[in-house]
Order: C-alpha cells, then sequence, then structure tokens
C-alpha cells in the first residue's frame, strides 16, 4: 500500500477546514493513508524531515503542473520511492532555503499565495483528484 506524510506548520485549528481534510482523507484511507506531521517552527520541521530520504517541498517558486501531470508524476514519485511521498508545506514565511536546496521536487500549487492551512486541503483535494484521474472517473471532468 501506498503511503503519504505531510509535514507542515502549526495545526489546522478551524472547523470546517478539519471538516474538509477529514473528508478528503477518508475518501483517500482504502488507497493510501495521510499521516500528519506537524512541526512548532522551521527549525523542528527541518529535523523532522531530514530523517526522510526524499520530499517534495510546497513553494511559490515551484514546478506548476495540471492536475492531470500531477496523477502522472504522483504514480512516477511512488514507483521511484518504493510507495512512500513526503510533502513539505512551510508556515507563514514559506520554507527556508534549506528544503528547496534539498528537495527532490519543488512543486508549486498555484501562483496565488494560500495560507499554509489552505495549502494542505488544497494539496489533498488533488492528491485525491489524482486518484480518481489515474481511475478514469468522473470526478475529474
Amino acid at each position: 500500500m501506498v503511503r503519504i506524510k505531510i509535514f507542515s506548520i502549526g495545526k489546522t485549528k478551524e472547523s470546517w477546514l478539519i471538516s474538509a481534510l477529514s473528508e478528503y482523507e477518508k475518501r483517500l484511507r482504502p488507497i493510501m493513508p495521510i499521516e500528519w506531521i506537524f512541526a512548532k517552527n522551521n527549525e523542528q520541521l527541518q529535523a523532522l524531515v531530514e530523517k526522510e530520504p526524499s520530499f517534495i517541498a510546497l513553494t511559490p517558486t515551484g514546478k506548476e503542473m495540471t492536475s492531470e501531470v500531477f496523477s502522472q508524476n504522483l504514480s512516477l514519485w511512488f514507483e521511484r520511492f518504493g510507495s512512500r511521498l513526503n510533502f513539505v508545506i512551510g508556515g507563514a514565511e514559506g520554507l527556508p532555503p534549506f528544503f528547496t536546496n534539498h528537495a527532490f521536487q519543488c512543486l508549486s500549487l498555484s501562483k496565488l499565495t494560500f495560507t499554509h492551512q489552505i495549502a494542505r486541503l488544497i494539496l489533498l483535494e488533488q492528491i485525491y483528484r489524482a486518484t480518481e484521474i489515474q481511475k478514469g472517473s468522473e470526478y475529474h471532468k
């Protein structure tokens, strides 16, 4: 089974956002469990991520992809990294240079700016969408 860890600063506090994240986690659970790892600051985030063999950093300057290309890449990344993927989302100040310098891939969700909490939801929805694209379902039209 494939697994995804999402590293991020701070916890999700808004009830509506917790509900939305829970919905996508529930949809993904049968095919890929999502593990959330929260850090208090960039130093703790770096210490946690340094234990991982590779990671994808979400940054505004990262590569932008369509949902279809993200879906293809997700499959390739799972093959390359043994069915384990790690994503890193920075806090309000973004990610320090360590993350962009050591990431396997830097990924941008959009040219728009999002809070790190909204970025969590967008990433999770896109992961779900990628699985639906691979299935050929009607979710992605």
